[in-house]
């Protein structure tokens, strides 16, 4: 049962997300058609996109890319040795998980020179177009350039749980700890070792706090942006929300996201 306009937590800005278990809209709240900013929630949108890539034997996971020594795998896993915004390498590879814009955009330059056509473009080919993501764009930054709307980021984690684009195989890849004993940062909730990240993907694994809810499997899988912006899924249950507001990131989201996601929980395994 869609239970539109009930909102567990109370928000005080403009928002919209949806609660999904299997096909059914278990919540529904707010215009979950209306596009916003995702900031970094762009690297899920520009992580599947080089999977596709992988999985058309376009790059390999093993080529190199970024600072010597480093490789796509590397990039992508936050493992490359970049710090959040300069191509000079603070760390050699596989020594930290450091959180990384800077990887993602040299990221964004291996897949360009791969595809033969701009990051944007090539996202929205790869990922957005077959994907059905109307609303979705990506200008500018790989790393935090995209808008879309609720709905769309819906048939993201749709994907994520049932991969059409890509092979079964190499999505569990994805969604599996990658360089699994590196300690790290998630930006907003502090330092965990370890830290756990997939391909692009962040793995919630015992990350505390933490945005989810404290009852969350360890084998949830998503992002949050500096927007205002989270995608998670959780593929023990079948389940996957999109939450967009109109504020960026700060005390309340800090506060509130992971009772609203306890909440939320709560609906997908009562």
């Amino acid at each position: 049962m869609t239970l539109a306009g009930n909102s567990p937590v109370d928000i005080p800005f403009a928002h919209s997300y949806v609660l999904l278990r299997g096909d059914q809209r278990l919540i529904e709240v707010g215009q979950t058609r209306e596009v916003r900013p995702l900031a970094s929630v762009t690297k899920l949108c520009t992580a599947w996109s080089a999977l596709v890539a992988v999985d058309r034997g376009m790059v390999s996971l093993e080529d190199a890319a970024g600072p010597e020594g480093s490789t796509l795998r590397h990039l992508l896993a936050h493992a490359s040795g970049l710090p959040a915004e300069s191509r000079a390498a603070q760390f050699s590879p596989a020594r930290r998980r450091v959180y990384s814009n800077a990887g993602f955009e040299v990221l964004g330059d291996v897949l360009e020179e791969a595809s033969g056509m701009p990051i944007g473009r090539w996202i929205e080919e790869s990922v957005f177009e077959p994907l059905g993501m109307l609303s979705a764009t990506v200008t500018g930054s790989p790393a935090w350039g995209g808008h879309a709307c609720v709905d769309d980021l819906l048939a993201l984690g749709q994907e994520m749980l049932h991969p059409t684009l890509i092979s079964p195989d190499l999505a569990a890849q994805a969604m599996s700890p990658q360089f699994p004993e590196l300690a790290g940062v998630v930006p907003g909730y502090g330092r965990h070792t370890p830290c756990p990240w997939g391909l692009g993907i962040e793995i919630r694994g015992g990350k505390s706090p933490h945005w989810t809810g404290p009852s969350f499997p360890q084998t949830t899988v998503g992002h949050f942006g500096v927007s205002g912006a989270f995608l998670w899924v959780d593929r023990e249950h079948h389940a996957t929300c999109a939450f967009l507001g109109e504020e960026k990131f700060g005390p309340w989201h800090k506060e509130h996201w992971s009772i609203l996601n306890e909440q939320l929980y709560q609906h997908i395994t009562r």
